[in-house]
């Protein structure tokens, strides 16, 4: 069975996701350290991790399995997810693949250099309503793929 994994702490898109995983009957898991209600949907499970910087990517990687989702913009948990053969999507809709996974890490270390330099000191552009749309069309999408798939 097909589960969705949520680096929810930080995530724009828990409730879209959750219509998802409730129109397909799918478990989530919602990862964090603290600070989100729980939902009063059964098949929401709230899993708050010890603080730390890497504690929610931690359990999301531990966990998730073959086909499973996990929606994240951390870069190296979508790597970490896409190698256990697990699906991998940002808020605003963009997947991550096995062909655009590498290039993503060598950007992501790019643009940290950049900004410790000094050379960048802006951060990724406002999240929009059509990211939310584009996110619940690569959702849908992608759960209809894994269930296929799994």
């Amino acid at each position: 069975m097909v589960e969705i994994y949520i680096d929810a702490d930080a995530c724009p898109v828990k409730d879209e996701a959750e219509q998802v995983a409730t129109r397909h009957n799918l478990k989530i898991y919602m990862v964090c350290d603290g600070g989100i209600r729980p939902s009063q949907n059964p098949m929401v499970e709230l899993v708050v991790v010890s603080q730390g910087a890497d504690a929610a990517d931690d359990w999301i990687a531990t966990h998730i399995q073959k086909f499973d989702i996990c929606i994240t913009n951390d870069i190296p948990l979508a790597a970490r997810c896409l190698e256990r053969g697990a699906f991998a999507i940002k808020a605003n809709g963009d997947a991550f693949t096995e062909d655009s996974i590498g290039m993503a890490l060598a950007n992501r270390e790019l643009m940290q250099d950049l900004r410790e330099s000094g050379e960048i000191t802006g951060g990724p552009k406002p999240f929009a309503k059509s990211d939310r749309s584009a996110f619940l069309n690569r959702l849908e999408t992608t759960v209809q793929m894994a269930k296929r798939q799994g």
